[in-house]
């Protein structure tokens, strides 16, 4: 609908400019003005008049009607005026020649501009606390970051997909107190992730009794930034552990990172910060600790250095931040976490500009709310978590047993278990803005009715299974006619996938793209209930809505790859 709405906006200029030299807009902000009616029978794109009315001395109204009797446009049906609005008609025409015979040219490229080209673009997401388990909560940056990364990386920009595990700081510490005092090698190797997170857990219910620990902790962990031997070995065998359970559900969801460089490959990076910082004037002791008085932008004191002289997550933030610039040479760096943190990266991110870095605006935190399931709220520390894989395991099971109820001779049942249960917790999660918290209900995000996950991979098969059928009809041997209202609705939204794509991208909002993903089903669903296909009467009906049919194909799967979905071809 861009191109639509570029080509009806330069006609509408000159009719404009005809009604007075004193209005001096420009195609763009014509293009701003224009609004979609709340129901498409009014219009496809509606141009409200009302700022005009004080420079042409005019009720919107008249204006709206003067505007009719003169505008002409190529790619327009009709427009009428309607209550100080111009409602605009798309032309059948058009959308043949504009959407259809666009999609069947571009494929997959259909929506990109290349707008990206020439760009770089860093995302620093999922980003686990190795000490800690990989649970729901890490859903959000995981899935939110990668979609990111894919819509950027599909208008053309130049992405790097990073890991910043967490991989140093006094959890570790922990970890190795808690393995020193109750653990040992077997019990590790034999339980791996299990053991780790039950160690950690025993640490945090101990240290309620013991304050001790605490203590330890921090001292076990400035002998591992020291170097000691002993704690080097085992945290390197704590981080492999953890990354080896951690690729299998990054297989799950199909995202591959470009670098897992972790806190941990900075630590000889961020003496030249200190370092900087110092020299600028801009540290200062505060009861021993080293700091960045940031009140005069009313914010708390950043934090650099602790008494003992160890590092925080500020000092470690920024010394990666510099390494990535020269590293990459970012446009643009995205960091994907909760806002529970928007006040520690909005510290950093001030103090790399007062360090006088001229990039400090291509920085970017992307915050999203919390979760929970089933109304209860999440804690590490207490073992009250549910585990990513776990989550995973129970979803495919329960459609393992749909698919077993209703297509027990489903070919490649447990591919397509895996595709649907994995992609069902993606899109309820990606479905509601990011910002907003979200309880997890497994028997909603299971429904194969409603906007959900399954709905929408059910609506894909569904296209694959039509075009199966018509697999011997050669569909493009007739000229495309467009003949009844459902055609036309479902190819105006396929016409909206590019806007859908650059407001996904410019409002950092992958739901932007689940919900355009939902209204291409209703869309489709509505014209497949409507509308015969492979049976239509008629040879030129036919093979139109055979091409509709592998359109909305071709736009669904494009769509899936960018909020990590998979397609299934047949459920």
């Amino acid at each position: 609908m861009y191109n639509f709405k570029n080509t009806v906006a330069q006609d509408l200029l000159s009719c404009l400019t005809k009604l007075s030299d004193g209005i001096n807009l420009t195609k763009e902000e014509v293009m701003d003005m224009f609004e979609y009616p709340p129901d498409s029978s009014l219009g496809d794109i509606a141009f409200p008049c009302f700022k005009l009315s004080r420079i042409l001395r005019k009720a919107p109204p008249v204006i709206a009607k003067e505007i009719s009797e003169m505008f002409t446009s190529d790619v327009v049906s009709k427009a009428v005026a309607v209550n100080g609005y111009l409602n605009i008609f798309v032309s059948s025409e058009y959308l043949i020649k504009n959407v259809l015979l666009e999609i069947e040219q571009k494929g997959e490229k259909y929506g990109s501009d290349g707008s990206g080209n020439g760009k770089v673009a860093v995302f620093d997401y999922s980003s686990p606390n190795v000490a800690k388990p990989f649970h729901i909560g890490h859903l959000g940056t995981t899935v939110i970051g990668h979609s990111l990364k894919m819509l950027h990386q599909f208008q053309g920009y130049d992405c790097v997909g990073i890991n910043y595990l967490g991989d140093w700081g006094t959890q570790f510490g922990k970890l190795i107190v808690a393995y020193n005092l109750w653990g040992s090698r077997e019990a590790v190797e034999k339980g791996g992730v299990d053991e780790l997170v039950s160690l950690y857990v025993k640490f945090h219910n101990e240290a309620e009794k013991d304050e001790t620990l605490n203590q330890k902790a921090r001292d076990e962990f400035t002998k591992l930034e020291h170097h000691d031997e002993t704690n080097i070995m085992l945290w390197k065998w704590f981080v492999e552990i953890r990354l080896n359970e951690y690729q299998k559900t990054y297989k799950q969801l199909g995202i591959e990172f470009d670098s897992y460089k972790g806190e941990s490959f900075y630590t000889d990076k961020m003496p030249a910060q200190v370092e900087k910082l110092r020299q600028s004037g801009l540290l200062k002791i505060d009861d021993g600790a080293s700091i960045v008085d940031l009140s005069e932008y009313n914010m708390p004191p950043c934090l650099i250095l602790k008494k003992d002289g160890s590092t925080l997550y500020p000092t470690r933030d920024i010394a990666a931040a510099v390494y990535r610039k020269n590293e990459y040479k970012f446009d643009k760096c995205v960091y994907v976490t909760s806002a529970g943190q928007s006040l520690h990266f909005a510290q950093w991110f001030k103090v790399v500009e007062m360090m006088g870095y001229d990039w400090h605006d291509q920085l970017v935190h992307v915050p999203y709310g919390t979760v929970s399931i089933n109304g209860e709220k999440l804690a590490t520390r207490t073992g009250n978590v549910i585990l990513l894989k776990d989550l995973f395991a129970t979803a495919i099971e329960k459609v393992s047993e749909i698919i077993n109820e209703k297509n027990p001779d489903l070919p490649n049942k447990e591919e397509v278990s895996e595709a649907v249960g994995v992609g069902s917790v993606v899109f309820y999660y990606l479905y509601n803005n990011r910002i907003k918290d979200i309880n997890f209900i497994m028997k909603d995000a299971l429904s194969f009715e409603g906007n959900t996950g399954p709905y929408a991979q059910y609506t894909y098969a569904r296209t694959c299974g039509i075009l199966e059928k018509a697999s011997n009809i050669n569909a493009y041997e007739t000229k495309p006619v467009i003949t009844v209202n459902e055609e036309t609705e479902l190819l105006k939204v396929l016409s909206k996938f590019n806007e859908a794509v650059n407001s996904a991208i410019r409002e950092y909002e992958p739901s932007i793209i689940t919900r355009y993903i939902i209204d291409v089903c209703t869309a489709f669903n509505k014209f497949y209930h409507n509308c015969q296909i492979v049976t239509a009467d008629s040879i030129e009906v036919r093979n139109t809505r055979i091409r509709l049919t592998d359109a909305t194909k071709t736009v669904l799967g494009t769509a899936f790859g960018l909020i990590c979905m998979k397609k299934t071809e047949k459920i």
